[in-house]
C-alpha cells in the first residue's frame, strides 16, 4: 500500500504498512517508513527489529531512513540467501533501532536487481544518508558479516 490515507487530523504519511513483532513483549506493531528515528513498540516502548519487504514500487519509501539501511537482494531458490536471511533477522533484533533491513526478492523486482547490479545473490547493499556506502556479495559467516556492518551500526 503506497498511497496516503486520510485521518481525522489530516493525511497520514505515504508508504507501505509493515507489521513488526516486538522482540520484548510480542506485540504486533503496524508502521510506515520513516525518514527520522526508528520504530518503537506501542505497548512497551522498546525499539523494534526493523525488517521489511520492499518492491520496485515501495523501495523509494523504505530506503529513506536516519539509520543504516541494509538492502538484501535475494531469491527463494538461492541456497546462500536462505542462510543469510536468518542472520539478517538476528541482526535486526540485536541492533533494533540502529539498522533497517529491507529484503528485495530479485525475481519479483527486476528493476531493483538492475539498479544495484545484483548479478550474483545474495547481494547486500548498505545505504547511509541516501548514499551506498558498502556492498557485500555472497554469504559471509555471521561474525564476519557483523564485523563488516559494525561501522554502520554505531549509535550516532
Amino acid at each position: 500500500m503506497t498511497d496516503a490515507r486520510t485521518t481525522a487530523g489530516g493525511t497520514a504519511p505515504a508508504g507501505p504498512v509493515s507489521t513488526l513483532l516486538c522482540a520484548d513483549c510480542g506485540k504486533k506493531n503496524r508502521i510506515r517508513p520513516a525518514e527520522r528515528g526508528s520504530p518503537h513498540c506501542g505497548a512497551c516502548g522498546k525499539p523494534l527489529p526493523w525488517l521489511v519487504n520492499a518492491t520496485d514500487a515501495t523501495f523509494v519509501y523504505e530506503a529513506r531512513s536516519s539509520v543504516a539501511v541494509l538492502v538484501d537482494l535475494w531469491a527463494p531458490w538461492c541456497g546462500p540467501c536462505r542462510v543469510v536471511g536468518p542472520m539478517l533477522e538476528n541482526l535486526s533484533r540485536e541492533y533494533a533501532g540502529r539498522i533497517k533491513v529491507v529484503k528485495v526478492n530479485v525475481d519479483e523486482n527486476p528493476g531493483l536487481a538492475r539498479q544495484f547490479d545484483a548479478s550474483s545473490i545474495p547481494t547486500m547493499i548498505v545505504i547511509k544518508g541516501d548514499r551506498v556506502v558498502d556492498r557485500i556479495v555472497g554469504a559471509l559467516p555471521p561474525n564476519e558479516l557483523k564485523m563488516r556492518l559494525f561501522p554502520y551500526l554505531m549509535k550516532t
